[in-house]
């Protein structure tokens, strides 16, 4: 892979500055730009076309969910959109994942973890996490309504057993040892899975699976 190109979004200077040693530093990385807010971010996006913004939630002039849902919808920008915050909570998760967020960290996270979760997202992938995961399925036990979502298409059995796995939080390299396929194999199923669900990552389809009732919460 070439070098990460990367936008950095949040309304603390000091909290900028602190991702910007941190992502700098790493071989490959380059943070090409920053903004103090969504609306900013947004421009900056479509101006751009960095690989994955760290995008910060509670902002002014436009806070990071909504600028996190113009840059989805924006086909002129682009960049994985990575959710920063301080908030532990499971409205914040749930807000970053409508709103097109292909992954979630606290800014507790150790500089290791967000290195790690910058290079998911530019690979293309989706950072979820099981700790996530465990949120999408608690969330959609607790809260499907007697009327789940409209069924899921029509799947192969492969695809049907490589979105069990994704749904339970497991990695591609995890699923190729658990079904005894190697990884590239499993990325194509995930893509055709993506493709078939009409969704834009993995974890819409996680969220897809578990509102539609395809997979349940459980062990």
């Amino acid at each position: 892979m070439s070098g990460i190109r990367i936008l950095l979004v949040d309304d603390q200077e000091l909290v900028r500055a602190g991702f910007r040693v941190i992502l700098s530093s790493r071989p490959g990385f380059e943070v090409v730009a920053e903004a103090s807010d969504g609306a900013r971010a947004v421009e900056l996006a479509r101006e751009l076309r960095p690989d994955v913004i760290c995008m910060d939630v509670q902002m002014p002039v436009l806070d990071g969910l909504e600028a996190t849902r113009r840059i989805v919808a924006d086909p002129a920008a682009t960049g994985s959109v990575l959710v920063l915050t301080t908030f532990d909570d499971d409205d914040s998760l749930f807000r970053a994942l409508d709103a097109g967020a292909s992954g979630f960290l606290l800014k507790s996270a150790s500089p290791e973890q967000l290195v790690e979760a910058v290079a998911v997202l530019a690979a293309g992938d989706a950072l979820l996490a099981p700790a996530v995961t465990r949120r999408v399925i608690e969330r959609f036990g607790s809260t499907r309504a007697v009327a789940p979502a409209p069924p899921l298409p029509e799947l192969t059995d492969r695809e049907a057993d490589v979105l069990r796995l994704v749904a339970r939080g497991h990695s591609n390299a995890e699923i190729g040892a658990e079904l005894l396929v190697g990884e590239a194999t499993v990325k194509t199923h995930v893509s055709n899975i993506l493709l078939k669900l009409g969704v834009r990552d993995r974890v819409q389809a996680v969220v897809r699976a578990y509102d539609s009732g395809f997979v349940s919460p459980g062990p």
